[in-house]
Formats: structure tokens, C-alpha cells, sequence
């Protein structure tokens, strides 16, 4: 009985005091992480992973994955740069058409994965090929700034408009300081809408019922067709907003920025199977996933870790996180056999 009680303990908060003690030894041993600079540089940092995996999460919701993200979040940098630099749009009319770039995308995922029964890990790694390549095109595979030369030898004389700079630059007041990036503020924002649609509306609980049943939500009656065409489509939404930010913080089209994204926001949203045992995507989760890698990242970096070791650390960690929120959970649930 007291090994039972022992293990729920170990699966519902195992994992923040995982997180806690990482904290606490990278706040002994790496100068300069236990300070507010530190803290809001960790957050920065997560920001865009952590909007791009709790768009993940909804398709996980569903039982599906997009594997699309990182190629959709490039495809928004560059075509937001392309939209001011080139073609000297507004900033409104950039981001609006970054949206619907994503939410098409997403659009054409769904459609492929639900009607035309193409497995969504095939499907979204040929919409990734498809747009890594698309978004080349236009630029013939150079990076998008002010006054660059066109393929066909003109100069591009358009600017970054100074309130699209803003969403990715600016910073808010915090305890008189200018702390906190509009970045974190968005991320924080989205965290909280997916966390209530998911966890707190009707549609959110037929998504998870899809997810865990799908032959039995369709039986009771649910849209199945629309709730996952609507759950790829919030991720390729989410990914064009991360795009958005990166664009806005960079101040160009740099078509080698999203590389990473993919991974770590992959990382970050199944490490939340692991926070507070849920054992299962959710927003709440997603968020703590994404901090926890910011946060080893930049202890790592603050103790002058070879980058090169990053990865395989993030790796273990993920690998151990579900390690052990499966096998711990499962045991739990037979009864400790």
C-alpha cells in the first residue's frame, strides 16, 4: 500500500521536482541563473517553442501529430519579410496573411489526413518538403532584408514596419523595469485560451473523446471530420504566429531560423504527458514542458556545456520523462503487477 501511495506521488510530482531541483542546482553551480534577467531570458527563449507545441498538442488531442509546424513557422518569416520588404505591405496586412497561410495549411493537412486517409505523419512530412521548398522560391534561397537584390535584379525598398518590430522587440514594464517581452505575453495568452477550449468547453472534451475512442465519438454522434480538421488547423495557426514573433524579433527573413523549432516544440509537448501524471497532451502541461527545456538549455549554456550535448540531453530527458509516466502509471493501474 505504501509503495502504491509512493508511486502516485512519483507520477502526479515527480516531474516539478525534477524541475525544481534543476532549478535549484543550476542556481548553485551556474553564476547568474538565479537572477530576474535570467528568468525572463528562459521565458524569451521558450516562447515560440511553447506556442508551437501547444499547437502540437491539439493535434495529439485528436490522436494525430503535424510534423509541418517547423516548415509553417519559416514559411510565416519569410512571407511576412516578403510581404513588407518586397511587395512594402502593412504590418496588419502581413500578419493577416501569415494567419491564413497557416490556418490553409493546416486546412490542407486535416483534408488529406481525414478524407483522403493518408496517415498524418505522412501527410504533414510531405507538407513539410513541400513548403521548405515553396518558401525558397521566391528569393531563389536567400534570406529577405532591406534593400537585398531581387532574382530579377531590382532592389527590394521596403521596410519592417516599426509595430511589427514591436510584437517581437518591445518589453513590458515589470517592477519598473522594461522586463518582459510582448513574446511571453503572447505565449502566456495562447496557453491560457488552449488550456479553457481544451480543458474547459464542450468542444474540448469531444476532442480528447476523439483521441481516445475515435469509432465511439463518431457512433455518439461527434464531427469527427471537422474537430480534426480543426485541430490542425489551430497548429498551423499557432506555427504562423510563432513565425510572426521570430520575423518581428529578428527583423528578417532569415530562411535558416526555424530549424530547431520542430524538435523542440516536439520535446516540449510530450514532456507534458509527464506533469502532474496526466498521461496525456494538455496545455498546462505543454506550457511546463517548454519551460523545463528553456530552462535546462540555459543552465547548460550557463555552465559552458558543449552545444553539441544539448540535444542528446533534451533527448534523455524526454525519453526518461515518458519512461516514466508510462511505466510507473501502468504499474499503478494493474495494480502495482
Amino acid at each position: 500500500m505504501k509503495k502504491d501511495i509512493f508511486r502516485e506521488f512519483a507520477i502526479r510530482f515527480g516531474f516539478l521536482l525534477l524541475a525544481g531541483l534543476l532549478i535549484v542546482f543550476f542556481s548553485v553551480f551556474a553564476d547568474g541563473f538565479a537572477g530576474p534577467r535570467s528568468a525572463v531570458f528562459i521565458f524569451q527563449s521558450v516562447a515560440i517553442t511553447g506556442i508551437l507545441a501547444l499547437g502540437v498538442t491539439c493535434t495529439l488531442v485528436v490522436d494525430g501529430f503535424d510534423l509541418s509546424i517547423g516548415s509553417v513557422t519559416t514559411s510565416a518569416l519569410m512571407l511576412s519579410a516578403y510581404m513588407m520588404v518586397v511587395l512594402e505591405q502593412s504590418a496588419l496586412v502581413s500578419v493577416l496573411a501569415c494567419m491564413l497561410m497557416g490556418a490553409g495549411v493546416g486546412l490542407v493537412n486535416g483534408l488529406l489526413i481525414v478524407k483522403m486517409r493518408v496517415p498524418d505523419l505522412l501527410a504533414t512530412l510531405g507538407m513539410m518538403f513541400l513548403l521548405i521548398g515553396l518558401q525558397r522560391i521566391p528569393t531563389e534561397g536567400r534570406s529577405i532584408s532591406t534593400g537585398m537584390r531581387l532574382p530579377g535584379g531590382e532592389v527590394a525598398d521596403g521596410n519592417f514596419a516599426e509595430g511589427f518590430l514591436w510584437l517581437g522587440r518591445h518589453r513590458v514594464d515589470f517592477f519598473l523595469e522594461k522586463l518582459i517581452p510582448v513574446p511571453v505575453i503572447i505565449f502566456l495568452i495562447i496557453a491560457v485560451l488552449v488550456w479553457l477550449f481544451l480543458e474547459k468547453t464542450r468542444h474540448g472534451r469531444l476532442m480528447y473523446a476523439i483521441g481516445s475512442n475515435e469509432r465511439a465519438a463518431s457512433l455518439a454522434g461527434t464531427n469527427v471530420f471537422g474537430y480534426k480538421v480543426l485541430a490542425y488547423m489551430i497548429s498551423g495557426v499557432t506555427a504562423s504566429i510563432g513565425g510572426v514573433l521570430l520575423a518581428a524579433r529578428l527583423g528578417r527573413g532569415d530562411i535558416a531560423s526555424g530549424n530547431n523549432l520542430l524538435l523542440d516544440s516536439v520535446a516540449a509537448a510530450l514532456i507534458g504527458f509527464a506533469v502532474l501524471g496526466a498521461a496525456k497532451p494538455n496545455a498546462f502541461g505543454t506550457a511546463i514542458g517548454a519551460l523545463f527545456v528553456g530552462i535546462l538549455l540555459q543552465g547548460l549554456t550557463m555552465m559552458n556545456a558543449p552545444y553539441y550535448t544539448q540535444d542528446f540531453v533534451k533527448g534523455a530527458v524526454l525519453v526518461f520523462a515518458l519512461i516514466f509516466t508510462f511505466a510507473l502509471s501502468s504499474r499503478v493501474r494493474g495494480g502495482g503487477h
